[in-house]
């Protein structure tokens, strides 16, 4: 298996989570794994989503053995928001995590007491969770070992962690796949900042040679793009990415099958937002949060009357992910969640709305809402007379993106390739049956009048209902939920020992601090000692077990570890 960044950066970052005896073969029954497998920066370039430049022959297996669902829509069109609505169900704008990203002021998003991150419930029902390579959902860095402990039982930079996992536990398992990540479509050239000389020997590390098997001459341009060489090359580029991104998801696919797990485990392959490309990534425009989603169930897992190899084309948002998965487990999805499921036990009826925000984009604040029902979408700008093609350092390592600028300079851009570097209005509206590109502004037009009026509305009952943490500039709304710009202090759990009539320990944990997390760990007479384990009741422990507690509340920094003998 590729690993994902560097040996070095790899070994300067420690793996947290327990380490169980290594197993396979398949699992429990009554309940299935569910394995969520994430490729970055990618809209709908699948075969099995009508894309015929794309080669991804395993996702179109998957699809034929699965549901194809392609009205999904991120929260952002960028990841760290995005990533942070989808791990807790709730709206990035109401947790602090909306700007790209909060660690930009050293700051870590610090969500309301009671939001938990959806697999730390999964832990709490008696899932064994894993996640591979990146965290990134604004109360962590992007990197395994930095977020709160306890939500994975494992993080780790290797692709498959199944294996390790107890057989008497279902998994819950996030697997990403970076290959698709704007960076790879950075060319290998002189580098322009350190961060770009990073990103360029990282993936010459990790990543095999391009083969450059993508005809150039057969990508199909959207209408916002100029037909340059240079163009075709950076969407090819893309096209070669996705191609190593399908065959990593056949070696998933592959190993699954090889342990024994495919009748046992629902997979769930999407993107964390859309395309890595100009005016896709970070935007609204369906370019940027428009995304595939397959889902395949095993047999005695499917939803009654769902087909394999069928499409279901309701809205769903990635705040519904969190609900969903929840409810794929038996886990009743908790009241404070944005999402709604779309399948399992706890389904729900079909959304008629979804939502997506835009904020700061890196270091350049923008802001933007908005709205799309099955057809239309409106965009509200905050800034307006500001572009769209807002200037970014990083955005620009892609020559795409330098080229499209240097054109519109010099004139040589048409209506529709240049009006993304033209001043904005306050509202856009776009049909996006008869313009799926949305190139035509109908906010203006009077015909568009009352679909416009509606759509300002819903967003206007959708903003009301939590609050929008970007009503404050960031430095307030940091020194809000970081007074003085220091990081809180999760305080000190305390461990109380309850002597049983068996002759063991009754062992409770308790923390001041209001919505923390507790974990704890324990130690045998010989020194040995597991994982940290979630706690969620009181543990049964014999005489001669040393007890290590520990507690974190999201975006505060953990606190000291409570040691306890039983003696």
């Amino acid at each position: 298996m590729r690993l994902l960044l560097p040996v070095a950066l790899l070994a300067a970052l420690l793996t947290t989570g327990c380490e169980p005896t290594r197993t396979s073969g398949p699992r429990p029954s009554d309940r299935p794994n569910i394995l969520l497998l994430t490729a970055e920066d990618l809209s709908s370039r699948i075969g099995a989503f009508g894309d015929d430049v794309a080669v991804t022959p395993n996702l179109d297996r998957l699809a034929s053995q699965g549901v194809r669902f392609p009205n999904t829509f991120t929260t952002s069109g960028v990841c760290a928001p995005s990533r942070a609505a989808l791990i807790t169900g709730v709206r990035q704008t109401a947790l602090g995590a909306q700007h790209m990203r909060s660690s930009r002021f050293g700051f870590r998003a610090v969500p309301s007491p009671e939001i938990k991150a959806f697999p730390e419930l999964l832990r709490q029902a008696g899932y064994f969770t894993f996640t591979t390579a990146k965290l990134d959902y604004q109360f962590s860095l992007p990197f395994p070992g930095t977020g709160p402990f306890t939500i994975w039982d494992r993080e780790t930079f290797a692709r498959k962690d199944w294996t390790g996992s107890p057989t008497d536990r279902p998994f819950y398992g996030q697997i990403n796949f970076n290959v698709t990540h704007e960076s790879g479509i950075f060319r290998t050239e002189w580098p322009r900042s350190a961060s770009h000389a990073f990103l360029m020997i990282s993936r010459l590390l990790t990543l095999p040679a391009r083969e450059d098997v993508i005809d150039r001459n057969a990508v199909v341009l959207p209408p916002y793009y100029p037909d340059t060489p240079t163009v075709r090359e950076d969407v090819a580029r893309q096209y070669e990415n996705v191609r190593i991104m399908d065959e990593e998801v056949g070696e998933i696919l592959d190993e699954l099958e090889r342990d024994g797990l495919v009748d046992s485990t629902i997979v769930i392959w999407t993107t964390d937002h859309g395309d890595g490309l100009p005016r896709a990534k970070r935007s609204l425009f369906d370019s940027g949060i428009k995304v595939p989603m397959i889902i395949r169930w095993p047999t005695r897992f499917r939803p009654e009357g769902v087909e394999a190899g069928t499409v279901d084309s309701r809205l769903v948002s990635f705040v519904d992910l969190s609900a969903t998965i929840l409810s794929l487990a038996g886990v009743k999805p908790p009241d404070w969640m944005d999402g709604r499921a779309f399948a399992g036990r706890y389904a729900e009826p079909p959304r008629e709305y979804v939502f997506a925000s835009r904020d700061r984009l890196d270091e350049h604040p923008d802001r933007q809402r908005a709205v799309r029902d099955e057809r239309y979408k409106y965009i509200r700008n905050y800034d307006p007379g500001t572009p769209g093609a807002l200037d970014l350092e990083f955005r620009n390592n892609q020559h795409i993106m330098r080229e499209m600028r240097a054109l519109h300079e010099s004139g040589d851009l048409d209506a529709a390739q240049s009006s993304w570097f033209e001043p904005r209005p306050v509202d856009e509206l776009y049909d996006t049956w008869e313009d799926p590109h949305e190139t035509k502004n109908l906010a203006a037009v009077p015909a568009h009048l009352e679909t416009l009026d509606r759509l300002k509305r819903v967003l206007d009952e959708w903003m009301a209902e939590r609050p929008d943490l970007s009503e404050m500039p960031e430095d307030q709304m940091i020194a809000k939920y970081w007074p003085g710009g220091e990081q809180p202090d999760t305080e000190r759990p305390t461990v109380r020992l309850s002597p049983k009539t068996d002759g063991r320990i009754e062992i409770a944990i308790t923390t001041p601090t209001q919505g923390a997390s507790i974990g704890y760990r324990l130690i045998d007479g010989a020194g040995n000692s597991g994982g940290w384990q979630l706690y969620t009741e009181p543990v049964v422990v014999s005489v001669g077990t040393t007890i290590e507690a520990k507690a974190v509340r999201y975006g505060w920094a953990e606190s000291p570890v409570t040691t306890v003998p039983t003696i």
